[in-house]
């Protein structure tokens, strides 16, 4: 695939359809920055209520009824597994320089603590970000109040931070987004953080669900590339693109 037909079918679009195959379509080094933020396979979970039905703290939240197109209930091995493949691909996609933000969340499962190493590893960790969400609640009395998830910096050798970035510290604190009608949004503040602390040209999101990381791009003055597998969030994302974009030119309009 050329560099021109990669912008024609890709540069700032949302695309509509599975994260693995189409990343697979896309060519090598082609993404210089990937932000994302997978599903949990929360369904799954033990410890929350949501796997045996009564919800518990999820009683009332939209995620009680899964994701459109996606009910985030796989087998664990089975979730591990791709989100393995979903990691190996975006690799491929990152030059020398280039880097993954991959948001995740640590959580008890079975009594005992769910790290993530087990998606993680043999992939180049170079450092964990604490992102500490302000506020919350917790209905489970083993353990304190959940307050944080882990956003993994997987990183090739040749990557580098913004002159003066590096002075960030590795724990984070943003409000979550409580006004997007996307069960688990991304907050914007946070996503703009990661974009503005880099040189990246090109940011992917392979779970873009309702187009924050592009708004976000957009923000920052970079080109994005997009991919859910919900033609619900598709369009919510294009929607949210738009009036944004629209936003935006009202602005300088003025």
């Amino acid at each position: 695939m050329t560099k021109a037909d990669f912008k024609k079918k890709y540069l700032n679009k949302i695309v509509c359809g599975n994260a693995v195959d189409v990343m697979k379509s896309m060519p090598d080094n082609s993404i210089d920055l990937v932000v994302t933020s997978p599903p949990y396979n929360l369904k799954n979970s033990t410890g929350n209520g949501m796997k045996d039905g009564r919800g518990g703290k999820w009683a009332n939240a939209a995620l009680q009824k899964g994701y459109s197109h996606h009910e985030d209930c796989m087998p664990h091995d089975e979730y591990v597994a791709w989100q393995r493949d979903c990691l190996t691909e975006m690799l491929r996609l990152i030059p020398d320089d280039g880097a993954i933000f991959y948001n995740h969340k640590w959580r008890v499962q079975n009594n005992l603590l769910q790290d993530r190493q087990d998606i993680v590893h043999g992939f180049p960790v170079r450092q964990i970000i604490i992102w500490r969400r302000k506020g919350g609640f917790n209905f489970n009395p083993g353990y304190f109040l959940p307050t944080y998830e882990v956003i993994y910096l997987i990183a090739k050798p040749k990557f580098r931070l913004r002159p003066k970035a590096n002075a960030y510290g590795d724990i984070w604190e943003f409000m979550q987004d409580m006004n997007n009608p996307h069960p688990a949004p991304f907050p914007i503040n946070l996503i703009d953080q990661i974009v503005s602390s880099t040189n990246a040209k090109i940011v992917l999101d392979p779970f873009m669900g309702s187009g924050t990381t592009a708004i976000s791009a957009i923000n920052n003055k970079r080109d994005y590339v997009g991919i859910d597998i919900s033609p619900e969030y598709c369009d919510m994302a294009k929607d949210r693109i738009k009036e944004y974009l629209m936003q935006e030119r009202l602005a300088l309009s003025i």
